[in-house]
């Protein structure tokens, strides 16, 4: 996935994201939000932050930085935030996750949700996230991820060389997520529509 195509591709999307995408993937948004309310933590990096449809779902307390590479995205992020008076957002900024330009060790949590599908060199991404978590936090990601057999493992390998187009790999591999060697999986649920969508939860070591 180039970089550029993703920029193109989600320039086109921000106006409809809300009504589209972002109705078939509530379930793991409200599901990754509802997990990180739950923890004893503090402050939360939501990378690909998109449109910011996660944002007033936040708990009140905490401090919640998200980042995206899409301008689009972000304005009508932005403009939740003022819509809303989300005082649980400390910032919003424009950034490549490939190099997140935050120390290491920053955040009590990361969360990723549904994009790292979408993003160029993935295992990149992954480990940036892994970089700038405390030991002991929590990397939280909600995504699709290819199927082995079936029917729709079929559909997924066949839209596979579409990806620049559609803004998105179907045919994901979840160990693309799990080879990042200081995270532990604790936590691995399937989730609607059809079990399409899988919820993860990583911890950091203290190593």
């Amino acid at each position: 996935m180039d970089i550029h195509a993703v920029k193109t591709s989600y320039a086109r999307w921000a106006p409809v994201y809300d009504r589209t995408f972002g109705v078939a993937t509530n379930v793991g948004r409200r599901t990754a939000v509802d997990y990180i309310n739950a923890q004893n933590c503090t402050n939360v990096l939501e990378v690909g932050v998109g449109t910011g449809l996660a944002l007033p779902y936040y708990r009140g307390d905490l401090q919640v930085t998200g980042v995206d590479f899409s301008d689009e995205m972000l304005q009508k992020a932005r403009k939740k935030v003022r819509n809303f008076g989300l005082a649980q957002v400390e910032d919003l900024e424009q950034m490549d996750a490939r190099n997140l330009s935050f120390p290491d060790n920053s955040f009590d949590t990361v969360v990723a949700m549904h994009i790292v599908s979408v993003v160029p060199e993935p295992e990149r991404v992954v480990a940036e996230m892994a970089r700038v978590c405390k030991p002991g936090g929590k990397i939280v990601v909600t995504n699709h991820f290819a199927r082995e057999t079936g029917f729709l493992s079929l559909v997924e390998r066949l839209s596979a060389p579409f990806a620049n187009i559609l803004g998105w790999h179907s045919d994901f591999s979840i160990n693309t997520v799990l080879g990042e060697p200081n995270l532990q999986v604790i936590k691995k649920e399937s989730l609607p529509p059809m079990g399409m969508m899988t919820f993860l939860v990583l911890e950091k070591s203290n190593c």
